[in-house]
């Protein structure tokens, strides 16, 4: 057995480590993020003790940003990206103007070169994509509006860096010795701007027949192993072909696969399947964060990372959240994605060291860009925490122009059915109660989804059923039934809760996954709870119990 073997090393000792660092930050009522990042100091090459292999953590690191991008593409159509791309292409674009040219100013203030001041404004001026899925999974924000805004201007913000490290050298050069646009760097935006649309075709059209085919053909083996096999052999080798032929980022590549693969049923199957490996790679790119900062920049230069925080956390959200007003959206979305766009990451840490690499980002630079790295990420959370605390209430309102302000409310009804969730579970449940006859109120929280219930004469609202007014907006005191179809039991939990408090009487079914699901379902006061396996085999047993004379001729 050889004694040599770094990534296993490495491996247990950023997961053990961030398991006991994670637990102990939960238990300080602190973000896991921030025990995940102090792991990565703890193996870090810059604190005493164990040092873990940095290049094989970020190697590690990059399979988790590739999984959780994917995994992001499954819940996000293209319907979603183009829906959003009148405010995330134009506020990405000059958000990246203005971070950028805030950071250039810095450096100038430090003496850098031009060249210098380049690579480090663009490296201060884009979010990290794990960063913000993660924030936005634990706020159950995916399919909202504005989870949907932030997770388009990080889009933009991947494409714009992926022409960024391609332009960057001929850029670099052209500053340092004061010529012109060179023909070098026309061909070579061109070509980049090619291979990207070339990228994205071969996906939208043929990647849109190609993977969902081969995924529903896998499936029909019934192999829970290829099944797995073939998701992770999308995700990993369209983002590997992607960068290696179409010199795309892998975030983007598997963010495509995913999106075309939602086509597909099987999609909620393939997140789930790859959710688990989705966690434990997700939290080796923080440790590996960790593992890149020096404390010793904290104490050598602190207004120097002061300042540079402040263009993090401050600059930048600020103008993110000006463009977004801007285009009349409220407060509340504004203020999520200027939050979201508070701190950096991969693609940051990919611009500093091209920037070293070509001689031109002085030591310093990269020092400051990882402190802001690591102190951003780590305020993330709280500064989420704030935005929740000001805004209450999860739902934000639908412009009159797109809902009629009357549909909105149904607090005078009475008798009717409220059904929680109009996806797979909650359509098939609310047309078996409109065949009936039954009056209804679905609540969701996609808005598009309720723009087309309420255009096809169904009542719905639009929001969270777990915030504060949207049961009471959908009439539960006077309901007779509500229906809960959404797979999150947590979630569900509080809506039954809620519910039961609003309306002692109100008979109550919920959806759940698991025996645990099930228990706390009950206990919040569900009068039923229907579990997808004790179901099928309760109508497997009927449907033997009905069929004795046919079981007893198979066995005679």
């Amino acid at each position: 057995m050889p004694h040599h073997v770094p990534l296993i090393t490495t491996m247990v000792a950023a997961i053990v480590l961030a398991f006991l660092f994670g637990a102990t930050a939960h238990r300080l009522r602190l973000s896991p993020l921030v025990g995940y990042l102090l792991a990565g100091v703890a193996i870090g090459p810059f604190t005493p003790g164990f040092v873990g292999d940095l290049h094989l953590a970020s190697q590690l690191a990059e399979i988790g940003v590739i999984l959780l991008m994917f995994g992001v593409g499954l819940h996000f159509s293209l319907d979603d990206l183009m829906k959003v791309r009148a405010i995330a292409i134009p506020g990405a674009v000059v958000q990246i103007v203005i971070a950028t040219v805030m950071g250039w100013g810095l450096a100038s203030l430090f003496g850098w070169s031009l060249a210098a001041g380049l690579v480090f404004g663009l490296a201060l001026s884009v979010a990290s994509t794990v960063v913000l899925l993660r924030a936005l999974e634990q706020l159950d924000l995916f399919k909202t509006e504005r989870g949907r805004i932030a997770i388009g201007w990080l889009i933009v913000e991947d494409l714009a860096m992926v022409l960024a490290l391609v332009l960057l050298p001929p850029v670099a050069r052209m500053l340092e010795s004061g010529g012109g646009i060179d023909q070098e760097m026309v061909l070579a935006l061109g070509l980049t701007l090619g291979k990207v649309a070339l990228f994205v075709a071969l996906m939208l059209i043929g990647g849109r027949r190609l993977v969902p085919w081969v995924l529903e053909r896998i499936a029909r083996t019934g192999s829970r192993e290829l099944f797995t096999l073939c998701v992770l052999a999308l995700a990993l080798g369209i983002a590997y072909g992607s960068a290696t032929l179409f010199s795309v980022s892998f975030a983007l590549g598997a963010f495509f696969a995913g999106m075309v693969l939602n086509e597909s049923d099987l999609s909620h199957r393939a997140a789930e399947q790859t959710l688990p490996l989705q966690d434990a790679f997700a939290v080796l790119f923080f440790v590996s964060v960790g593992m890149l900062f020096d404390p010793v920049v904290l104490m050598r230069s602190p207004w120097a990372v002061l300042a540079t925080i402040g263009i993090i956390l401050v600059g930048k959200s600020a103008a993110a959240f000006g463009l977004v007003l801007l285009f009349r959206y409220p407060l509340r979305t504004a203020a999520t994605v200027a939050v979201s766009l508070a701190q950096i990451g991969e693609f940051s840490f990919i611009l500093v060291g091209l920037g070293m690499q070509l001689g031109i980002l002085p030591e310093e630079g990269q020092g400051l860009v990882l402190a802001g790295a690591l102190l951003s990420i780590t305020a993330n959370p709280l500064l989420f925490a704030l935005v929740q605390r000001l805004f209450p209430d999860a739902a934000d309102p639908l412009p009159a122009a797109d809902i009629a302000p009357e549909l909105h409310d149904y607090q005078d009804r009475s008798g009717h059915a409220i059904v929680i969730g109009h996806g797979r579970v909650g359509r098939l449940v609310a047309q078996a109660l409109r065949t009936e006859g039954r009056e209804l109120v679905v609540i969701d929280l996609q808005r598009e989804r309720v723009k087309t219930l309420q255009a096809d004469g169904v009542q719905a609202v639009y929001g969270n059923a777990n915030a504060a007014g949207i049961l009471q907006r959908a009439g539960v005191e006077g309901a007779a039934l509500l229906l809960v179809t959404v797979p999150d039991a947590l979630e569900g939990g509080g809506v039954v809760q809620q519910a039961r408090a609003l309306n002692p009487t109100i008979a109550i079914a919920a959806r759940a996954h698991s025996d645990e699901a099930v228990t706390h379902l009950d206990r919040n006061g569900a009068d039923a709870v229907f579990m997808g396996e004790r179901e099928i085999a309760r109508r497997m047993i009927e449907y033997a119990d009905e069929r004795p004379s046919d079981i007893a001729r198979a066995t005679a």
